[in-house]
């Protein structure tokens, strides 16, 4: 896939009602291990990963199949738990949390943005984008959505169903199903997987723009080192420890710890 140019939106450019306290720590991992198994079958995940992310920041995890990005991606999601430390979220620990107290974490907290876009077949794409909003009982902000909707270039796409947009499109509705909540950080596994160059270069720059424009956090898994580059900060993953914690890297770079 040849590399997506970007332009760059200075922070002074974001409105400070989408970006308060832009780069402050919005999550923390604190001595995080994921262990599975027991005896000779035990598999670590993650080893006492200590770890913040910044508002305002687009951060991407890379590494090997087997190296624990993804895991580390799902327990500071809440999609997984952890076996040992604490996961925080806007000073929040989360770690010990009932499953009604996080399932409402996930719901009004994170935003998720996978490979499959899980978009309901039936419904347009306004429909789709509204509908955790509907599911939790709250009103929209119909500014913030039209903000949002504009900004993912989706104004002219509202009123069509999933079959009737290309994967690209309907990426961008899943993206912006997750940014009409405003959640505290979006977090993002493999997003562009599933997705043809071309499509793949158009949703690294909504996330982008998520981040420049909207004031949005990010956090993705990549395998792809030019997906990665995109971000404004990229760890590096091996064996469940962070090995490599690189900021605005080029793809040179990253195929240097890599190897």
């Amino acid at each position: 896939m040849p590399p997506t140019t970007i332009p760059q939106v200075p922070p002074s450019a974001i409105p400070a009602e989408a970006n308060p306290g832009i780069h402050e720590t919005i999550v923390s991992l604190r001595g995080v291990s994921k262990v599975y198994g027991s005896g000779d079958t035990q598999v670590v995940a993650l080893d006492s990963v200590d770890v913040d992310f910044a508002r305002g920041r687009f951060t991407a995890i890379m590494g090997p199949s087997g190296s624990g990005k993804s895991t580390m991606l799902h327990v500071l999601a809440g999609l997984d738990t952890a076996t040992g430390g604490s996961i925080l979220i806007e000073g929040d620990d989360i770690t010990g949390l009932l499953d009604n107290d996080l399932t409402r974490v996930r719901r009004d907290r994170i935003g998720f943005v996978f490979q499959s876009f899980n978009l309901v077949p039936t419904l347009d794409a306004k429909a789709n984008v509204l509908l955790p909003m509907k599911l939790a009982g709250r009103a929209p902000d119909r500014a913030w959505f039209d903000q949002v909707v504009e900004a993912l270039g989706l104004s002219g796409r509202l009123t069509h169903r999933p079959s009737e947009l290309s994967g690209g499109q309907q990426q961008r509705v899943a993206v912006a199903r997750a940014l009409v909540m405003r959640p505290a950080v979006i977090v993002a596994d493999e997003p562009t997987g599933n997705l043809d160059s071309h499509s793949s270069g158009e949703v690294l720059s909504l996330l982008r723009s998520a981040v420049d424009q909207l004031g949005q956090t990010v956090i993705m898994v990549t395998h792809d080192q030019i997906s990665a580059a995109t971000a404004d900060r990229v760890l590096v993953v091996r064996d469940g420890r962070i090995v490599a914690d690189l900021d605005h890297p080029d793809v040179d770079s990253l195929a240097a710890v890599s190897r």
